[in-house]
């Protein structure tokens, strides 16, 4: 057993600088590890045996991008927007997502339209996007808030309904 202990230690050590993504994008990277942490990184990793070589590759594999801190406006609701939806495979490019958004809201993430069919059947579009409560809830996407209003999720929500109906939020140039 205290063999075991001793040759877990360096794969211990190397996972634990291992919580933040690589920004450096040489061939030896080593998935999850600091740019800063890459070298010690390395020849840490290369005394481990090839066994646990190959557990670390596998553990290391799996980490989720780690999300940047966004600016709190538009661009950077569509660009947490975009980190959550590609996180979850749903499509949509930056300019795609404005267009909708302007001509939708105008940019303001409280709008709520109070005059359209929606609204006449007591569910009125709200948001960036102008999704209906309803839409809102079936294309929810996980990780946002399930606050209609909420930028991100707003966004989230109805470039995830124009995945399904469409294909991606970029094929979309009129109402919804």
């Amino acid at each position: 057993m205290k063999m075991q202990i001793r040759k877990l230690i360096p794969l211990a050590l190397l996972a634990a600088v291992a919580i933040a993504p690589v920004a450096a994008n040489a061939d030896t990277v080593i998935p999850g590890v600091p740019p800063q942490l890459q070298q010690p990184a390395q020849q840490l990793q290369n005394q481990l045996p090839a066994a646990q070589q190959a557990q670390l590759a596998q553990f290391l594999r799996p980490l989720p991008q780690l999300p940047q801190a966004y600016s709190n406006n538009l661009d950077g609701w569509i660009r947490n927007a975009q980190f959550v939806m590609s996180q979850h495979g749903i499509p949509g490019s930056y300019d795609g997502i404005h267009r909708n958004i302007m001509r939708e809201s105008g940019g303001n993430p409280r709008a709520i339209n109070l005059n359209d069919s929606n609204a006449a059947r007591g569910i009125p579009s709200k948001g960036l996007m102008q999704v209906i409560d309803p839409t809102f809830r079936a294309y929810h996407v996980d990780g946002t808030s399930w606050d209609i209003y909420d930028p991100v999720a707003n966004i989230s929500a109805a470039c995830n309904y124009a995945a399904h109906r469409y294909g991606t939020i970029d094929r979309v140039f009129s109402a919804y």
